[in-house]
C-alpha cells in the first residue's frame, strides 16, 4: 500500500509555491489535427530547470529536517539539477551520482548548480551503489529520482494544474522511467476525476516500468543509449512508492520506438518551435505512430524537459544520421 493521497499533493503545492513554475498548457493545432481532438503540451520546460523535476525535488527538500548534513541522489540528469537547484536555495551540500550514459550537457548543468557531481559506471543501479554509500557513511539524505513519497507528491502538483486549467481533459500523456511522474500526476488526477485516462509513454528498449507492470514486480532491465535518455534507468527491486501506484492507477502503457522519437522531436521543433529532450516527445511519437487509437479528446501531453545536448538537436532537425551507442539510427528530413 503506497499510503500517499491528494491531501499529500495539495501539501506539496502550497510547500513549493514561489519555487517551481505553474506552466503554461497551450493547444498544438498540428497534433490536434493528427488526433482528431483538442490536444494540449503541458510546457514544463519552462521551469527554472528546463524540466519538471524541480517540483519534487524542492518538495522533498522543503521535508528535511534542520541540520540535514547534505542530500545525495541517483540521476539520469534532470532530477539531479532539481536537487542541485534545490539544495542551493536551502545551502546544503549536495552530491549527485550518474551512470556514463548520461549526457555531458546534463552533467554540466548539474555542476553550474554547484552540486558535486560523481560518474560511477555504466547503468543507473551502479550510480546507485555509491548514493547508498554516501547515505550509509557520511549521513547525507537520499531523494529518490521517483521512488519518493514527498518527490512523487510534489509532480502530482502537474495533475492539478492540468484539471484546473481543462476539467474536461479525457486523457493525460506522460512519459514514464521510475514512474514517479506519472504515479503523481494519475494520483492527483484519478482523486478528481476517477474516469480520467492516464496513458504512459516510454521507449521500447529498456523501459524498467513497463518491463515490471508485464512481470508483476520490479525487474531490473539492461539500460541502454536512447533519444530518450532521460527515461532510462530501473525502478529499484525494492520499489516501495511508484511501481504500486503505476500499477493500480495507469489505464495503460505505450511503447514507441528510436526512429519514432526523433520524427516527433523534429514536429515539435517545426510545427510548434519546441525545443525539447527525446523523453519528452513520446507522448507526440506515440500519437504520430498511430500508437492512441481511439482518443476522443481533449487531450494533454507532458513536455517534461528542454535540458538536450544541442548538436544531437541540430543533427535531429537536419534530418541526419545519429548514433546511439552501437545503434545507428537513420535520418530523414522532416515532412509532415
Amino acid at each position: 500500500m503506497h499510503g500517499l493521497a491528494l491531501s499529500d499533493i495539495m501539501a506539496a503545492r502550497r510547500a513549493i509555491a514561489g519555487k517551481a513554475v505553474e506552466t503554461p498548457l497551450v493547444p498544438s493545432p498540428f497534433l490536434s489535427d493528427r488526433a482528431g481532438a483538442e490536444f494540449l503540451l503541458k510546457l514544463e520546460i519552462c521551469q527554472p530547470i528546463g524540466a519538471f523535476k524541480l517540483r519534487g525535488a524542492a518538495n522533498a527538500m522543503a521535508a528535511l529536517s534542520d541540520g540535514t548534513p547534505g542530500v545525495t541522489c541517483c540521476s539520469t540528469g534532470n532530477h539531479g539539477r532539481g536537487v542541485a537547484w534545490a539544495a542551493r536555495t536551502h545551502g546544503v551540500r549536495a552530491v549527485v551520482c550518474m551512470s556514463e550514459l548520461v549526457p555531458e550537457v546534463k552533467v554540466e548543468g548539474i555542476r553550474a548548480l554547484g552540486a558535486e557531481v560523481r560518474i560511477i559506471g555504466r547503468s543507473q543501479d551502479e550510480a546507485q551503489v555509491e548514493s547508498d554509500r554516501l547515505v550509509a557513511e557520511e549521513g547525507l539524505v537520499a531523494i529518490s529520482p521517483f521512488d519518493d513519497r514527498h518527490v512523487i507528491a510534489g509532480q502530482g502538483t502537474i495533475g492539478l494544474e492540468l484539471l484546473e486549467a481543462r476539467p474536461d481533459l479525457e486523457a493525460i500523456l506522460v512519459p514514464v522511467s521510475g514512474g514517479g511522474l506519472v504515479a503523481g500526476i494519475a494520483l492527483a488526477a484519478k482523486a478528481i476525476r476517477p474516469d480520467i485516462r492516464i496513458i504512459g509513454i516510454s521507449m521500447d528498449r529498456g523501459a524498467a516500468m513497463h518491463a515490471s507492470l508485464e512481470a508483476e514486480r520490479p525487474v531490473e532491465v539492461e539500460e541502454v543509449v536512447s533519444l530518450a535518455d532521460s527515461l532510462g534507468g530501473g525502478i529499484g527491486l525494492d520499489n516501495r512508492f511508484s511501481f504500486a501506484l503505476c500499477r493500480d492507477l495507469l489505464d495503460e502503457l505505450v511503447l514507441v520506438t528510436e526512429a519514432e522519437i526523433y520524427r516527433a522531436m523534429q514536429a515539435l521543433y517545426y510545427e510548434d518551435r519546441i525545443v525539447c529532450e527525446g523523453g519528452s516527445a513520446v507522448g507526440a511519437a506515440a500519437l504520430l505512430a498511430g500508437k492512441l487509437p481511439g482518443l476522443k479528446g481533449p487531450v494533454a501531453s507532458v513536455i517534461t524537459g528542454r535540458n538536450v545536448d544541442m548538436q544531437v538537436h541540430a543533427d535531429i532537425m537536419q534530418g541526419r544520421d545519429v548514433r546511439l551507442g552501437g545503434m545507428l539510427l537513420k535520418g530523414e528530413r522532416y515532412g509532415p
